[in-house]
């Protein structure tokens, strides 16, 4: 850790002498990329984060939206991207850990995870390798804590072979009454530190993830990656449910990213206060910790409470019930903040000017240029198998059918579906969460295909019934010193703060992600998007065909292949397909034909196109006999993957065209009993057994089984 020459100069100009060795790290942590957004903060003000529903955006460690009058949700989302090449266990495990703290310190519980996974290509070793640890360390640290993870997303791109992506979102509930901020209230009050105690794993963590990863990261950064203690988390979350039922909490902050220095003076800077801080009362797990240790480990499973005096003997009794550490380390002040080590002042300085002093980066962007090829001539059925075989498009089961998505009896959707969706019962709701983004669109267009993401994410809610809430986005790029990278970065942040706009869909939180380049190159620009949505009740339509009901496509068709799976085979994109002159109402209609009682399948086209799409609403128990035509080629009518358009199976397909009023609705066939998929395009017919399909989308599990 070092801090460059120029912020040290800014440093020096501010305290008038130089900084401590410890101030130099403080500094040097909570001004990286990962902390202060640096590079991205300039862009970020393209998102609208205002409705009616949000009582809490962006700034804090979780965003809050009204549910109902009663009901609150808590939502965020984080990344663990280094840590996840380096350690895939401990730096997928870890992620969880944090964004649950995230949700814990609003003085809410945690009820969803979502979990969107990127890697480098399937058929490479050292993918498979990541894919495995990453998925086992979120299967482990989830199930052990008890929360579900019921939704997400798991994209192969050969950009990620050197640096994988880890981005994990949250939700938890809470009310007005038991809402907490990170905002500290009153000069006087006491700093407690509950919960592990103090190692030095994580030391540098900050800016660890705010650099490049090198070729021998996975050896030389290992220390900088945290180790996780699912058991002691659940044990947190339990006692920070008493602290608040008993309001012992005036605020709180996860320590996460900078560890305790990191949280201690964010959560006095927020609010306008400072603190005095004796590091030798910190609880630790081994000896002989200096200042600096003490300070900027990222030792998981801790929190920081702001704490009225006379409630801190409540708090630790709290927290020995629970069998948690517990410390008064200091107490809130007007003044600096202000850290002491056996006697000695190792740190004096504004809180205000060390949690949000760091300078914009003023960087240069050069404008992605568009990708076009031409189309390749390929045999329809080979091409057909490929796509509904390939990683992207297969089968996902092999990683959730690891994951407890039960847990807390609220699932009422489990994974496999467009979204998830949960049973809140105290209001009466259905929450449907949708996560992911998809690299081939972004790669191709990042503009186009970062809007896109937004749509297919928002449709997947609609496919549920419900209408989109509001959304947290985890936004990943490369290094932003690379006109081109920041350029595609800045393309991605437009595209998606667009098209959030236009559905009327807040932005209230996320995370920013830079500098993943590893010696393979730069990562595609991926922004990851959580949304979450709301319908009365928990009944939703599942995107298995039942039956003995005709299937219509609903949504405008498009002829063009940009960004799919099926020109990703092949090594090139032709144009970006269009997407609707009315995303809104095409969210609007297809959430009111999923709520119709003559509705019995809906399912979203995206990834793999239409194809894909039929393959995987036949069953054993009920196929389709479906004909396609239009004016297009069979290929692109198969596999464009403009996404807004999803197929519905319904008893009544005339109430399905009123209720979509002037959006297209094409018939495609009719569902039956046979578990066969017949599907004509053009001139050539396919069928397909639904255990040949099944075998098809079984890649995954018979490489990694």
């Amino acid at each position: 850790m070092s801090l460059s020459p120029s912020d040290r100069d800014l440093v020096v100009g501010e305290l008038g002498r130089e900084p401590t060795s410890a101030e130099a790290a403080l500094f040097e942590n909570l001004w990286s990329e990962h902390c202060a957004y640096r590079s991205s903060r300039p862009l970020l003000s393209a998102f609208e984060s205002e409705s009616d529903d949000v009582v809490v955006g962006p700034g804090d460690d979780a965003a809050v939206v009204t549910l109902d009058d009663d009901t609150y949700l808590t939502f965020g989302i984080e990344s663990h991207n280094h840590p996840s090449y380096v350690d895939p266990f401990d730096g997928a495990a870890t992620g969880v850990g944090g964004i649950v703290r995230d949700t814990l310190s609003m003085g809410a519980y945690p009820i969803a995870l979502a979990d969107s996974l990127y890697f480098g290509s399937f058929d490479r070793e050292h993918s498979q390798y990541l894919f495995e640890g990453v998925v086992e360390g979120i299967s482990h640290y989830g199930n052990c804590i008890g929360v579900p993870t019921v939704t997400g997303s798991v994209a192969f791109h050969d950009s990620y072979e050197g640096n994988p992506l880890v981005n994990v979102a949250c939700v938890g509930v809470v009310d007005d009454e038991r809402l907490v901020t990170a905002e500290a209230q009153q000069a006087g009050n006491k700093l407690v530190l509950v919960g592990n105690a103090t190692g030095r794993d994580g030391l540098g963590g900050a800016s660890f993830a705010s650099e490049d990863l090198s070729e021998d990261a996975e050896t030389e950064d290992r220390p900088a990656v945290q180790v996780g203690d699912p058991y002691s988390e659940k044990l947190l979350i339990e006692a920070n449910e008493q602290l608040v039922t008993e309001s012992l909490i005036e605020s709180a902050r996860d320590l996460g990213a900078a560890g305790l220095g990191g949280a201690s003076s964010e959560l006095v800077a927020k609010g306008g206060k400072g603190a005095e801080i004796e590091l030798e009362r910190v609880h630790q797990r081994e000896p002989a910790m200096n200042a600096l240790e003490i300070l900027l480990a990222e030792s998981q499973e801790r929190m920081v409470y702001e704490v009225r005096p006379e409630n801190t003997d409540a708090v630790a009794e709290i927290a020995d019930r629970f069998d948690l550490g517990c410390s008064v380390i200091g107490e809130v002040t007007d003044g600096n903040y202000v850290c002491s080590f056996d006697g000695e002042t190792v740190v004096d300085v504004p809180s205000s000017y060390l949690a949000d002093g760091a300078p914009m980066n003023d960087l240069d962007s050069v404008a992605p240029e568009p990708q076009a090829r031409a189309l390749p001539d390929t045999d329809l059925g080979s091409a057909f198998e490929t796509v509904v075989a390939a990683p992207n498009t297969a089968s996902k089961e092999w990683v959730y059918r690891q994951y407890d998505h039960e847990v807390g009896n609220r699932t009422a959707k489990r994974p496999g579906d467009d979204a998830a969706l949960i049973a809140v019962r105290d209001a009466g709701k259905g929450v449907a969460i949708s996560s992911g983004a998809e690299p081939n669109w972004t790669a191709a267009a990042p503009y186009e295909g970062a809007r896109a993401v937004a749509l297919e994410n928002a449709t997947n809610l609609a496919a549920m019934g419900a209408r989109p809430l509001a959304a947290v986005n985890c936004l990943n790029g490369g290094n932003p010193e690379k006109p081109e990278v920041y350029g595609g970065f800045r393309a991605i942040v437009d595209g998606l703060a667009a098209m959030c706009a236009t559905l009327d869909t807040p932005v209230v939180g996320g995370n920013v992600s830079l500098y993943n380049d590893s010696a393979a190159g730069p990562i595609a620009p991926t922004p990851t998007l959580a949304v979450v949505g709301s319908k009365d009740g928990y009944d939703a339509p599942g995107t298995d065909l039942a039956g003995g009901g005709t299937v219509l496509l609903v949504g405008e068709r498009s002829g063009t292949l940009g960004g799919s799976q099926y020109l990703a085979g092949h090594g090139g994109t032709d144009r970006f397909p269009t997407l609707p002159e009315d995303p809104g109402a095409v969210i609007e209609a297809i959430a009111t034909v999923a709520n119709r009682p003559t509705t019995t399948a809906v399912h979203d086209v995206s990834h793999g196109g239409l194809g894909v799409a039929l393959a995987e609403m036949v069953t054993d128990d009920a196929g389709l006999d479906a004909t396609l035509t239009g004016g297009s080629l069979p290929v692109e009518q198969l596999f464009s993957e403009q996404p807004g358009r999803a197929v519905v199976e319904t008893t009544d397909p005339d109430a399905v065209r009123t209720a979509v009023g002037d959006l297209p609705v094409t018939e495609l066939g009719e569902s039956d009993g046979s578990g066969q998929l017949s599907l004509t395009v053009g001139e050539t017919t396919l069928e397909y057994a639904s255990d040949e399909i099944t075998a098809l989308r079984s890649q995954i599990a018979r490489t990694l089984d």
